[in-house]
């Protein structure tokens, strides 16, 4: 039976939403194993909204759900509708998005807060033991929402990922383990069912995040 898989996003656009890449990488590797998908995100305005052509924030306000759309087509739901019966396992994408409209680790790192909406669906996942996925910068939520968890978002010695000896900093201070792993990696959190790979949190071509995003796909397919 195919495996039924709710993908979560932010937004559109990696500065103020969901990575555009990551975003069709996970559902075209979810396609390519047969996996039935629905979309999700919350129904909330952005943080801001940011000029993608001039790196700068806009007085303009958008919708984190109205603007997800974009990117599933126009299939898409309210995450309030979201219930766990009825996936087996559940994958957010990365982007500024996630840190900033899913949760403000953006600008409180380790003493965020995350959106509601989000931590109930993760809770829920997580307490039916189903899997999660998250890539780049969302493993965060994991560290915020389940103290003791481990996740990857790269490697913390390697010139290719100059945000992650910070990143994986705060994710040790909040009494997570930081895993370091290569782009085409991922780290599987066996006793919470937590699968995790940087993507572009590597500076690395488009088709090496793109190949280990499938592995991250496969490693929680397998799981589910």
């Amino acid at each position: 039976m195919a495996k039924r898989v709710a993908v979560v996003l932010a937004g559109c656009g990696v500065f103020d939403g969901s990575e555009i890449h990551e975003a069709s990488a996970v559902l075209v590797h979810l396609s390519r194993q047969g996996a039935t998908v629905k979309i999700f995100a919350p129904n909330i305005d952005q943080m801001h909204v940011v000029d993608h052509l001039k790196g700068a924030p806009t007085e303009e306000k958008r919708n984190v759900l109205v603007e997800s759309a974009r990117l599933a087509r126009g299939d898409i739901q309210d995450l309030s509708q979201l219930s766990v019966k009825e996936f087996d396992a559940i994958i957010f994408p990365g982007g500024f998005g996630v840190a900033k409209n899913l949760c403000s680790w953006a600008v409180q790192s380790k003493d965020c807060s995350v959106n509601e909406q989000v931590k109930t669906v993760l809770e829920a996942f997580h307490g039916e033991k189903k899997p999660i996925g998250l890539c780049c910068i969302s493993p965060v939520l994991a560290a915020k929402v389940f103290p003791g968890c481990e996740v990857t978002v790269g490697h913390d010695k390697d010139e290719r990922f100059p945000d992650v000896p910070e990143t994986a900093e705060a994710i040790s201070q909040l009494g997570c383990k930081h895993i370091c792993k290569k782009v085409n990696e991922t780290h599987v959190d066996e006793k919470n069912k937590i699968v995790t790979t940087c993507a572009f949190m590597c500076k690395a071509p488009l088709h090496e995040i793109f190949d280990g995003i499938g592995v991250m796909v496969q490693d929680v397919l397998k799981l589910a």
